[in-house]
């Protein structure tokens, strides 16, 4: 072997990263001392350094195991971030290792590439590769149809409120916010069994406060839950007369959601929801939408929905000297104060901006609102804060903002979550003092959306040159893993898709558009299951917290908003579809290195991606391969800790391809920490170390045993039977 090929091979040997394995403890308060670790080839460095401010520090090896050489070095830490990296010399040459791997001496490393410390940060060690479920309410389950919006019972921009009779009818391709399948929390809750039968850890709801559509995302009171989807037990009246349907403001008339009885009962039934899924030992986490509220939101009340209510003070629209007006910002195009005019989400009127840097009243009421709901009898799990980056007029306020609702959630609730939805770069957001984590877009949905449909989130494009472009996928997503925290993305929200983006299912198809364009019909043709599945190991795979949305499991379709928002399919489910995601979910969970372990790829290439996780008590390796034809690979597992000197027996856990998918323990030798793989289309696969019993034969006896049943590609159940046979 050359002296370069030597010093590559010594190179794929090295590693380290922000898991509890490599830093102890992984997240440290002001005043430990933490325990850095860095692992190299056996008996191969001359020196390792740790690089950090002030000084650097010699790190002294400490442990030999295996193939490999441990290094360690002890660092004091104070109130400050820390950034470090690393030095090696490998026969007179030196090298750098920092989060995006090795790297020449005298490399510049950026900021965003150092492993971090920040003294005191940590993100709830429930969340770490917790099993979510995201529920549109309207579309899960209709569980008490007496609380339904009934046809005509009020007007929303400008239509009646419909009441959509038919289940299984498909949104309405154009506006579809004021049609109402029945869905509500009653449903959720008696869907729980089902849910815990799946193996869903945490709930995400999307909003549920009072509001006039059906995603919620236009607030009118953010201190109750709305009761067409809690509890309406005093009925006010059913519909609008016809002469007030002329007339109607948009929203105006919701006689039979508004009333005090009504709100206490729907805010009374959401904390016997908690309460039942704390029960089970789940999670529940809830939508925040705090950038903007609706415009029929008690603060504005441009519909005139509260003037003439008792107890309630003018809103904003309605009045200069409300105690509101400063929580909006009114322009004076036409002469002050011209309230048809004043600053909202991408020009929707319906949806005024908030106006949080000339209102610290606004500021207090919306902290006030985070702590309620995370405190008792709710004591919700966490908040996904929706277009979080959004909030304010400036990024400095929008940082000081989620830095005091950290610390307000936090008060109330040292164990919830806070998640936020988030597009690009969310270094200056993840820093340790603001958010835990984000839904993951950048370093998951969209680099595997590309890799496996070579389709576009939205389906609004399909990219042949990324399609199968396992090279593109891990250079993106060593990218933008390194804009994480490592507490950060153990609990990252990993989605194939949810209620803004197309169904993954619908992008296997590979049509390009929308349901106005193509049909509803279309979002099911050609679709193939068999990518979905793939798509599915990743997920469960992968650092993070795996989230469907809900129907992924049984085969729900879609193009974008509004189509992505169909009804759960109760009754008409693909069961097989089913029975594989209770089993990939199994899986997940009983493989505890899935939540917490070390990530390495492994090779990614034309048509495959490959990669392992791993600690010091087991090794998963995952290769999936996303042509329709098969493919042979050559995996060097021994970088994630298996032997390089001896044979070694791995099974697989549980693989799919285009004619199913198994959970049949197929053994695979690895020869020299070499996996060679003959990867059927489409298949993915999963496989640890086998866990075989020893059959009381001798090692000579085992070795040839087990090298016979691996060349004929036999599995466990065979290897039972044969042994039981002889």
């Amino acid at each position: 072997m050359s002296a370069s090929a030597f010093q590559a091979f010594a190179g794929d040997a090295v590693f380290s990263d922000e898991s509890c394995h490599y830093r102890i403890p992984r997240e440290p308060v002001s005043g430990d001392t933490v325990r850095i670790r860095i692992r190299t080839l056996k008996d191969n460095a001359d020196e390792v350094w740790l690089l950090t401010s002030p000084s650097n520090i010699k790190m002294e090896k400490a442990q030999s195991v295996g193939n490999f050489d441990y290094y360690e070095a002890k660092l004091e830490v104070g109130q400050d971030t820390v950034y470090y990296s690393f030095l090696l010399r490998f026969r007179g040459t030196s090298y750098l290792y920092s989060r995006q791997g090795v790297l020449a001496d005298g490399t510049e490393i950026p900021e965003r590439d150092h492993f971090r410390i920040v003294p005191g940060f940590s993100t709830p060690e429930w969340s770490h590769g917790a099993v979510m479920y995201q529920i549109y309410t309207d579309r899960f389950y209709n569980g008490d149809p007496a609380n339904d919006v009934l046809d005509d019972e009020y007007v929303y921009l400008g239509h009646h409120a419909k009441k959509v009779r038919d289940w299984n009818e498909p949104p309405s391709p154009s506006l579809d916010v004021y049609n109402f399948y029945g869905g509500d929390l009653e449903g959720v809750r008696r869907k729980l069994d089902y849910l815990q039968a799946l193996g869903i850890e945490v709930i995400y709801l999307n909003p549920i406060f009072v509001s006039p559509s059906n995603h919620k995302y236009d607030a009118q009171d953010y201190d109750h839950v709305d009761p067409h989807i809690g509890r309406i037990v005093k009925d006010e009246g059913d519909v609008l007369a016809e002469d007030d349907m002329v007339n109607a403001h948009a929203g105006k008339y919701i006689s039979r959601t508004t009333s005090p009885e009504n709100l206490a009962a729907s805010d009374a039934f959401f904390a016997e929801l908690c309460a039942a899924v704390h029960a089970r030992g789940m999670r529940i986490i809830l939508d925040g939408v705090f950038n903007h509220c609706g415009s029929f939101n008690k603060w504005l009340d441009r519909e005139k929905i509260y003037e003439e209510q008792e107890g309630y003070e003018a809103g904003a629209y309605e009045s200069a000297d409300s105690p509101y007006r400063s929580f909006f910002l009114f322009h004076d195009e036409n002469g002050w104060p011209d309230n048809d005019s004043y600053d909202s989400w991408w020009g929707n009127d319906t949806l005024p901006k908030l106006n949080y840097e000339d209102s610290p009243q606004l500021v207090d009421y919306v902290l006030r609102v985070a702590k309620k709901w995370a405190s008792p009898p709710y004591s919700i799990d966490g908040w996904r804060l929706d277009v979080a980056a959004d909030l304010g007029k400036s990024l400095e306020f929008n940082h000081h903002f989620w830095r005091l609702f950290r610390d307000a959630v936090k008060s109330a609730n040292p164990d919830a979550v806070i998640l936020a939805e988030h597009y690009g770069d969310c270094r200056e957001w993840l820093r340790g003092d603001q958010w835990d984590t984000v839904m993951n877009y950048d370093a998951f949905m969209e680099p595997l959306t590309w890799f496996l449909t070579g389709m576009e989130k939205h389906s609004d494009e399909f990219r042949p040159d990324l399609l199968g472009n396992g090279g593109a996928f891990q250079a993106a997503m060593n990218y933008h893993m390194t804009s994480f925290l490592g507490p950060s993305l153990l609990c990252a929200m990993n989605q194939l898709d949810n209620h803004d983006h197309s169904r993954f299912l619908t992008r296997t198809n590979h049509k390009v558009g929308r349901v106005n364009q193509l049909g509803s019909e279309a979002a099911g043709e050609d679709v193939r299951v068999e990518v979905l599945r793939a798509a599915t190991v990743v997920q469960m795979t992968f650092p993070g917290a795996p989230t469907l949305y809900y129907g992924d499991e049984v085969g729900v379709v879609g193009f974008t908003d509004p189509d992505n928002r169909r009804t759960y399919p109760w009754g008409h489910e693909d069961e097989q579809l089913l029975d594989f995601y209770r089993d990939v979910i199994r899986m997940h969970k009983t493989l505890p290195v899935l939540r917490e372990g070390s990530f390495i790829f492994l090779g990614c290439g034309d048509n495959y991606i490959s990669y392992a996780r791993f600690d010091e008590e087991e090794q998963v390796v995952v290769a999936v391969n996303s042509s329709d034809r098969a493919l042979t690979v050559s995996l060097p597992v021994w970088r994630a800790g298996l032997s390089r000197t001896q044979n070694v027996q791995m099974e697989e856990v549980l693989s799919t391809d285009a004619d199913g998918y198994s959970t049949e323990r197929w053994l695979r030798l690895v020869t020299g920490g070499m996996l060679p793989l003959e990867l059927k289309p489409n298949e993915a696969v999963v496989l640890r170390p086998a866990r075989l019993p020893e059959f009381g034969l001798t090692d000579w006896q085992k070795e040839e045993l087990y090298d016979a049943v691996t060349r004929s590609r036999r599995s466990y159940r065979e290897i039972l039977s044969f042994v039981r046979g002889n």
